[in-house]
């Protein structure tokens, strides 16, 4: 294993010397390099493309100023001019740097870890063994022809519009074109008005469609999603199971839906709490069943355990759905995303949510494809009207429309319907 490879750090720095564009194609950071002075001449290399100068040996050498000795004065920097046979073979000596560094760091996390073994030392070291694993690694590009051969399939023969996962809501489908891979989807609202029932809902229908659902779990037990499913499949009172007071009808329609449920592909995964528990578990699932479509929901956000502990609560929300929106890509699968929002809604006249009601919801934003809110009248006002209406606000959707879906909410069962009289509601909109 080779940990160091100044060979390949000399060919790298000598090929910029001698054709200085080549800088702006580099992908390598200066933490990638183990020589000190190797670090130096990277960095003074950095500061002449910076004030936009020409990258030569005089520049760095300027930019070096009294740290030139250091490196061992022009006549290294000469050295590592000449020493390059070609400058075409720089992206072979980036990936032999990166091979170094990789199997250094890993070694490093490796040492630290066996020193002081701990569990939460042990999900770091995965964590960061991840990481690294990924740094330089080369992302194979598809080539343009093929993509816009694609293209002209699709115009041609109307097939492979919409890869979306239907949820058999009709006008959430007809807005989004249902979950699309590689998407990831926020599903954000207060408390108790049904964002978890709206989750497993999805979850469900997307089962019943022969897909596969993995539902991560950080604030409900197994037992208890279960018999809120069953639940809503049979339409038994969700109060019914404190009492376990339930009628010969009610035995009959569970018992079927469990028979359902048990035919199923559906995970509910209770324990995974952090981004790299729930990164293998999605990719030992995609992969043990690489013929089936599959979602991924995680109830919810702000209970999800950061890889790496940070001051502020902003930078930690912004780490996960960066990673989780990375994993939705890798792996070509929608994940919904569920999220609480803060208390500034309850100050406005109109409870509606907005944006700015996301907590930390720069980060969110920025990260989501698609982000809704769900709103209830009857959460704010008992005496409302549409007791068993609830509105999906399409608030972001980076490739379509935003508005408001309509769907019927029976929260006794934690069952939602398109409404009776279906079609695009009066409220959908245009972005």
């Amino acid at each position: 294993m080779n940990l160091v490879n100044y060979e390949a750090e000399e060919s790298v720095l000598g090929s910029v010397l001698l054709e200085g564009t080549l800088f702006s194609n580099l992908t390598v950071t200066e933490e990638q390099f183990a020589s000190q002075k190797h670090k130096l001449i990277f960095r003074a290399m950095q500061q002449a493309a910076q004030k936009q100068q020409t990258i030569d040996l005089v520049t760095v050498t300027t930019n070096l100023k009294e740290a030139i000795k250091q490196v061992g004065g022009t006549t290294y920097l000469l050295k590592l001019a000449e020493s390059v046979p070609s400058t075409e073979s720089l992206v072979h000596y980036e990936r032999l740097l990166f091979e170094a560094y990789r199997h250094r760091k890993s070694r490093e996390l490796a040492v630290e870890y066996a020193t002081k073994p701990s569990d939460a030392g042990l999900k770091k070291l995965i964590a960061s063994l991840q990481t690294y694993q990924e740094v330089g690694m080369e992302k194979q590009e598809t080539d343009n022809t093929d993509c816009l051969k694609e293209i002209s399939n699709m115009i041609f023969t109307g097939e492979g519009a919409s890869a979306g996962l239907p949820t058999s809501y009709t006008d959430f489908d007809n807005m989004t074109g249902g979950l699309q891979p590689g998407e990831l989807i926020i599903i954000a609202a207060r408390p108790s008005v049904g964002k978890t029932a709206f989750a497993l809902n999805i979850a469900a229908g997307h089962c019943r469609n022969q897909g596969m659902s993995s539902f991560f779990s950080l604030e409900m037990g197994k037992k208890q999603l279960l018999q809120r499913l069953i639940s809503a499949e049979a339409t038994i009172y969700n109060q019914k199971w404190r009492s376990l007071m339930f009628s010969e009808q009610d035995y009959a329609t569970a018992i079927h839906a469990v028979g359902e449920i048990s035919n199923w592909k559906l995970s509910i995964q209770e324990h995974n709490r952090t981004i790299s528990d729930i990164r293998a578990s999605l990719r030992k699932t995609t992969h043990d069943y690489p013929d089936v479509k599959h979602l991924a929901i995680i109830d919810y956000l702000q209970l999800i355990t950061p890889n790496t502990q940070r001051q502020r609560c902003d930078l930690e929300i912004g780490e996960i759905t960066r990673e989780l929106k990375l994993l939705a890509l890798e792996l070509n699968i929608p994940i919904v995303l569920l999220s609480q929002l803060s208390r500034s809604v309850e100050q406005r006249p109109d409870k509606r949510p907005i944006m700015s009601d996301l907590r930390e919801s720069g980060n969110i934003e920025q990260d989501a494809d698609v982000i809704a809110f769900l709103y209830r009248d009857d959460y704010y006002d008992r005496e409302a009207e549409n007791k068993n209406s609830l509105e999906v606000i399409l608030a972001k959707q980076r490739n379509g429309p935003t508005g408001i879906v309509e769907l019927a909410f029976f929260k006794e069962f934690g069952r939602f319907q398109n409404l009776i009289n279906n079609g695009m509601s009066e409220k959908y909109q245009e972005a």
